[in-house]
């Protein structure tokens, strides 16, 4: 055969084309890849987790700690019986540590944290295949999980049990959101700042504002969950408030204290738990918000933030079917 045979028969052969085969969340572009997402959640997390550690200091270093060492540690070891490749390095382990570590109590004993987080990566995560897989929330399921069996380490008293012999005077106080179901009077500035009591991360809303918009300025969180969720609960609140001008909680508690920041920026804009499109993803995070303010309003917790986010959860795949966007040029015509 000649060289130039050779040559035409080579041009003649199909491209070579390599796929990338990997777990969901899919998006457009190779540059945004589950790990660089993990990451940026990650570096978002930092002040918040920065302001659990200047109010807390060991209490809150050790909770997040053994939450990311459990964590790495029950992921690799389920994978390895499931027989499928390590999946650490795409830092979703670690993150779901962190979420599940800065939303427990600073009190909350070691077992709590170790049980949340097998529960979290064993039943919300790897029982459905993995990451990319679960359908709800793993850091909730965990929390929830430990919320329910250890109901005295989680309750309202775990916040301030034993917090002067820990030399924690400034949350020796009851939290924000169980202090005004007492009549008692709640200053914002503390709550904004995060000098103040309650689960490790949502002490702070200015941190979780901070860490909140560098996710959705690198479009690894959707806007439109959080405005969603904001969205909902500033009408709600609002109406509650020109309804009875004396009642204790305004506007600006509800958005500061409790959960919500956080849950609004860092729980419920996981790509693998939430709707598709823009529409369903702002239906998703005002669904989150309206249920937020019904557990906080007319149920006997203070927070809502968890409950409302895995009902909403069990709804992504409803909400994902109410949104289908219309093809271009309309829909397809059916046959006579």
């Amino acid at each position: 055969m000649t060289e130039d045979a050779k040559t035409s028969e080579a041009a003649a052969e199909p491209p070579v084309v390599t796929l990338a085969v990997a777990p969901a969340p899919h998006v457009a572009g190779m540059a945004l890849t589950t790990r660089r997402m993990m990451l940026d959640v990650l570096i978002a997390l930092v002040p918040a987790t920065g302001m659990a550690l200047y109010v807390f200091g060991f209490y809150a270093a050790r909770q997040v700690f053994v939450c990311v060492l459990t964590c790495v540690a029950a992921e690799g070891i389920f994978t390895a019986v499931r027989r499928r490749p390590l999946p650490l390095k795409d830092l979703s382990a670690v993150v779901t540590g962190m979420i599940l570590g800065l939303s427990l109590p600073w009190s909350a004993p070691w077992y709590v944290a170790v049980i949340g987080s097998v529960t979290a990566i064993g039943i919300a995560k790897v029982i459905f295949g993995g990451t990319g897989q679960n359908i709800f929330n793993p850091g909730m399921v965990g929390r929830a999980f430990v919320m329910i069996c250890f109901a005295k380490a989680m309750g309202a008293s775990a916040y301030v049990s034993g917090a002067a012999a820990g030399g924690l005077d400034v949350i020796s106080g009851a939290t924000p959101l169980t202090a005004a179901r007492q009549a008692v009077a709640i200053d914002l500035w503390p709550m904004f700042i995060g000098i103040t009591n309650g689960s490790l991360g949502e002490i702070s809303a200015l941190a979780c504002i901070v860490g909140g918009l560098y996710l959705c300025i690198r479009r690894t969180a959707s806007w439109q969950i959080p405005a969603g969720m904001i969205g909902a609960v500033v009408v709600i609140a609002g109406a509650m408030n020109i309804a009875n001008p004396q009642i204790n909680l305004t506007v600006f508690h509800h958005l500061t204290g409790g959960a919500l920041l956080f849950g609004a920026f860092f729980i419920a804009t996981d790509p693998v738990t939430s709707p598709l499109t823009p529409k369903g993803k702002l239906i998703f995070g005002a669904g989150i918000g309206a249920l937020v303010m019904l557990i906080r309003v007319f149920s006997g917790y203070p927070e809502g933030v968890m409950f409302a986010v895995l009902v909403m959860n069990a709804m992504v795949p409803l909400i994902n079917r109410w949104t289908i966007p219309k093809p271009v040029g309309g829909p397809m015509p059916e046959k006579e």
